[in-house]
């Protein structure tokens, strides 16, 4: 089969299509023949050389897929060959084929294309994990969302407010502003010209911004708020007022989807069967793909995401 490599840590240039050996399935996973991949933003860190690897993930970046079942390993049950799946992955998703347990396997939700499947389980995992089984988010709460208009923020809006909170998201011009309100947010702030902590308190503030964020997330957090810090667009350090944090009773998480436990993740892919794929079938819900492209020009993906701008996933089809 083919895969993209990184040959090196660096630009888009780094990657290369080449050839590698086929996977073959350990007890308890499948063998899942790639009909399309997802571009996330730690797909771009790890060519970079800024993520580092758990151990045993595939060296290949691509972090979910969709496709169809071609092998099964010892002690598979519930999943047949042939069968079309989407699949939460550790790495290994800018290939044809990509092994997985069977426990981070997925249906394709019912009115979903099984290509633009590929875009939904690493966004839904990462929103439920953190809105929910992290922050705890309930009805009536209010969410900020950093970022509105990426993969995780654009599932986020529509999560939330599926779950009856309201929801403040933080956008980069009127036109994105505009467009998160179609999604259903209550309110979004163009961080260029406002400032988010006036539309504050927030219960539950996802950021997937990080740096200088930190400071003002926890300013206008409510009493008893959590803030999930899931992102580090704007780098390491930030400042933390611990008064605010002691005397308002705050909760900071900081957490990453890919470096937890085959259990947990387990955990979690259930959950978003249960909880948010009724959600995608019955139109509260729905993935926004921004452009589809050829798996072996995984590098143009990658410039089209650094350069911003874009609503929703990128795909990689592998055609």
């Amino acid at each position: 089969m083919k895969a993209v490599m990184i040959k090196e840590p660096g630009g888009p240039e780094v990657l290369e299509w080449t050839e590698v050996e086929d996977p073959e399935p350990a007890a308890g996973e499948v063998v899942v023949d790639v009909v399309a991949g997802a571009v996330n933003r730690a797909d771009v860190m790890q060519r970079m050389g800024l993520y580092p690897l758990p151990p045993g993930a595939s060296p290949y970046p691509g972090l979910e897929v969709s496709g169809r079942v071609s092998a099964l390993g010892r002690g598979v049950t519930g999943w047949q060959v042939g069968d079309e799946v989407c699949a939460l992955l550790t790495g290994g998703g800018y290939a044809q084929k990509v092994a997985v347990p069977a426990t981070q396997v997925l249906p394709i939700p019912g009115g979903v294309a099984l290509a633009e499947a590929a875009g939904l389980p690493e966004v839904t995992a990462t929103v439920w994990s953190n809105l929910v089984m992290t922050a705890g988010l309930k009805e009536g709460e209010t969410l900020l969302v950093h970022g509105g208009l990426g993969g995780v923020g654009s599932m986020a809006i529509q999560v939330a407010k599926a779950l009856g909170a309201r929801v403040v998201t933080t956008v980069g011009g009127p036109e994105k502003a505009a467009r998160a309100r179609e999604l259903g947010a209550d309110t979004a702030v163009d961080h260029r010209s406002e400032d988010f902590t006036e539309h504050g308190p927030y219960d539950v503030i996802l950021d997937v911004i990080g740096g200088d964020y930190l400071e003002r997330n926890i300013r206008s957090l409510a009493d008893d708020g959590r803030l999930v810090v899931i992102g580090l667009q704007n780098g390491l350090d930030g400042k933390l007022n611990l008064a605010d944090l002691v005397f308002k009773r705050l909760s900071v998480h900081g957490t990453t989807l890919r470096t937890q436990s085959k259990e947990r993740k387990a955990a979690i892919v259930a959950e978003v069967r249960d909880k948010v794929w009724p959600m995608i079938e019955n139109g509260s819900v729905r993935l926004l793909v921004e452009d589809r492209l050829p798996l072996d020009e995984a590098a143009e993906a990658h410039r089209r995401m650094e350069a911003g701008g874009h609503i929703g996933k990128i795909l990689l089809m592998n055609d």
